[in-house]
């Protein structure tokens, strides 16, 4: 069953943020837009590059008024202590959210149970805490935070324009389209 269109589950866990360690739960994800990155392990490869990426267009996320969330196995305390010894992670600026029972990674179906980790997932989350969004890949490819930009900007287009969606490549500004029996067989 897809996670599409299905509110957050209720979850409680302690994150590493702006130099603190707060609390966090499903509420955090509710009045404004959010991404939840979650990603297998601190003090790996390909996940310190995905980080520094969203870290360096979290400014643009922020201008969209939407939080971004990594999340991870690991404890609080293991993303404190990879802030502190990497320049990569040390530049985030927004929360890294421990989940070392795997109950926030088992929420949103990206845990590999044999491995106590998990997949590379994306979530999307409007407003009202529905997944709008849902990409999940294999380990060993890296995303783009560009690219989920650019797909939180089309969600966030589409809930304010009922009656409208964002063809392929769309960007803010560019043309979008009404589906109705007129564009049936003509696109």
């Amino acid at each position: 069953m897809s996670l599409i269109n299905t509110q957050v589950k209720p979850f409680q866990a302690t994150a590493y943020h702006n130099g603190k360690f707060v609390p966090v739960s499903e509420e955090n994800l509710k009045g404004k837009w959010s991404v939840v990155v979650f990603y297998p392990a601190d003090f790996t490869f390909v996940c310190p590059t995905e980080l520094g990426d969203l870290a360096d267009q979290y400014a643009e996320f922020q201008k969209l008024g939407v939080e971004v969330y990594g999340v991870s196995t690991d404890t609080h305390f293991t993303h404190k202590a990879w802030h502190d010894t990497s320049e990569t992670i040390a530049k985030i600026q927004y929360p890294l959210v421990g989940d070392p029972t795997g109950a926030i990674t088992r929420n949103f179906d990206v845990m590999i149970e044999e491995e106590g980790l998990a997949l590379r997932g994306t979530f999307v989350i409007n407003p009202e805490g529905e997944i709008k969004l849902c990409e999940i890949h294999d380990n060993g490819i890296g995303r783009d935070a560009k690219e989920l930009l650019r797909k939180v900007q089309a969600a966030q287009y589409v809930a304010a324009h009922p009656g409208e969606v964002c063809p392929a490549k769309w960007t803010p500004g560019a043309e979008t389209l009404k589906p109705s029996l007129d564009l049936v067989g003509k696109i």
